[in-house]
C-alpha cells in the first residue's frame, strides 16, 4: 500500500512538472494559453503584466484560482481525491515560479503542438492515478456528484472565454493557435486516460459478491449481474455491468485487483446514458428502492 501511495505521489509530481515544462517553454512565450485554470491564470497573468505592469506569475495565480475550488472539493468530493489534487496545484505553482520563462523554438505552430503535448500528457498521467490538475477537473467532479449533466459544456464555457479574450487583446492568430493546442491536449488526454465524463466497466468474475461488496464498501453505484460461461473453458463465472464517472476509475481497478486479480475487465466508453444514475446524497439504499 505504502509503494502505491508513493508511486501515486511521484506521478502526480511528474504530472505537475510537465505542465510547468509546457507553458514556462512553448505556450507563454508563444501567446498560446493551455486550457481550463491554467489557460486562466496564464491569460490572467500576460493581462497583469501587459496592461496594469503588474508582475503577477502564472503559478501564483493558479494557486489563488485553485484555493477556494479545493476547499468545496474538499467537502464535497472527499479527502482522498482532493489531496493529491492539492498536491499537484502546489508542485504545479512550484515548478511554474522555478522553471524559468524561455522560448525553445520561434514556429508558433511546434510551441502549440509542443505545449498541447507535453501538458496533456501531464494532465492524463495524473488523471489515470486517480488525481487531477485541480481547476475545472475539480469544479467538474462536483457538478457531476450534483447533476447527471454533461459536464463537457463547463471546459467549453472556460476555454472559448480563453480563445476569446486572447483574440481580442492580443493577435487574432493566437486565437486560432490556442484552439490547436487545445485540441492536441484532449488527444493526448483521451489516448492516456479519457476524457469522457462516464464509461462502462464490464467484468467477468469468479468472485461476483465479493467485487459488489467491495465496489458498494467504497463507492455509491448501481451493479447489474449476469450470470456468463467462458467459451474455451465452460467454468461458470458472473458479469458485473456498471457505469461510473471517470474520475472513480483508478479507485475501481484497484478495487478489481485486490478482490479478484483473475478478473477480466472491459472499459468501454459512454456516449450517454438513460434513467437513474446516482446524484450527490443518494445512498445504496436509495439505489435499491428504485429497482
Amino acid at each position: 500500500m505504502f509503494f502505491m501511495e508513493a508511486k501515486r505521489i511521484a506521478v502526480v509530481i511528474l504530472g505537475s512538472f510537465l505542465l510547468a515544462i509546457s507553458l514556462n517553454f512553448f505556450l507563454i512565450e508563444a501567446n498560446v494559453y493551455a486550457s481550463g485554470f491554467s489557460g486562466l491564470a496564464q491569460l490572467l497573468s500576460s493581462i497583469f503584466n501587459d496592461f496594469l505592469s503588474i508582475n503577477i506569475g502564472t503559478g501564483v495565480l493558479l494557486l489563488i484560482l485553485n484555493v477556494p475550488v479545493l476547499i468545496i472539493g474538499w467537502f464535497k468530493i472527499g479527502k482522498g481525491f482532493t489531496i493529491y489534487s492539492i498536491l499537484s496545484v502546489i508542485f504545479s505553482t512550484i515548478f511554474l515560479e522555478l522553471l524559468p520563462i524561455i522560448s525553445l523554438s520561434d514556429d508558433i505552430i511546434l510551441n502549440a503542438v509542443a505545449g498541447g503535448v507535453i501538458g496533456g500528457a501531464g494532465v492524463g498521467i495524473s488523471l489515470k492515478r486517480g488525481a487531477s490538475t485541480g481547476g475545472m477537473d475539480i469544479v467538474a467532479m462536483i457538478l457531476s456528484r450534483l447533476q447527471d449533466k454533461p459536464i463537457g459544456i463547463y471546459f467549453l464555457i472556460l476555454n472559448s472565454v480563453i480563445i476569446f479574450v486572447a483574440g481580442i487583446l492580443y493577435e487574432p492568430e493566437n486565437a486560432l493557435y490556442t484552439m490547436l493546442a487545445l485540441y492536441v491536449t484532449t488527444l493526448v488526454i483521451d489516448a492516456i486516460h479519457t476524457r469522457h465524463e462516464k464509461v462502462t466497466v464490464l467484468i467477468v468474475t469468479h468472485k461476483a459478491e465479493e467485487l459488489q461488496r467491495a465496489i458498494h464498501k467504497q463507492m455509491v453505484r448501481g451493479i447489474t449481474i449476469i450470470p456468463a460461461k467462458g467459451a474455451y473453458s465452460k467454468e461458470d463465472k458472473s458479469l458485473l455491468y456498471l457505469v461510473v464517472t471517470r474520475y472513480e476509475l483508478y479507485d475501481l481497478e484497484n478495487i478489481i485487483t485486490e478482490t479478484d486479480p483473475h478478473a477480466f475487465t472491459n472499459i468501454i466508453q459512454t456516449a450517454g446514458i438513460f434513467g437513474f444514475f446516482r446524484k450527490e446524497g443518494e445512498t445504496v439504499n436509495d439505489i435499491q428502492q428504485t429497482k
